[in-house]
């Protein structure tokens, strides 16, 4: 079996380390919440929101999955030519 050493600090630690030193990460943490409340209030008062949210989601999905089928069928002729 190899012998390690120690690791000093844990990789992970360093990077939550170096984001809080950083005064604006706490709150750029937090504006996805914020986000995500004002939506929920926005569809508790008009529930037809959600409706036109689901549509978009549905849309942009539809779209991310024809680029990626055209990207596949990209590199199959790549590959295969």
């Amino acid at each position: 079996m190899a012998d390690t050493a120690p690791m000093t600090m844990c990789p992970m630690a360093a990077t939550c380390k170096g984001m809080m030193e950083k005064p604006r990460s706490g709150l750029m943490l937090m504006v996805p919440g914020l986000v995500f409340i004002m939506l929920g209030v926005a569809v508790l008062i008009e529930p037809q929101i959600l409706a036109w949210l689901l549509a978009v989601a549905l849309i942009a999905m539809g779209i991310a999955m024809l680029i990626m089928a055209n990207f596949m069928r990209k590199m199959g002729q790549r590959l295969q030519g």
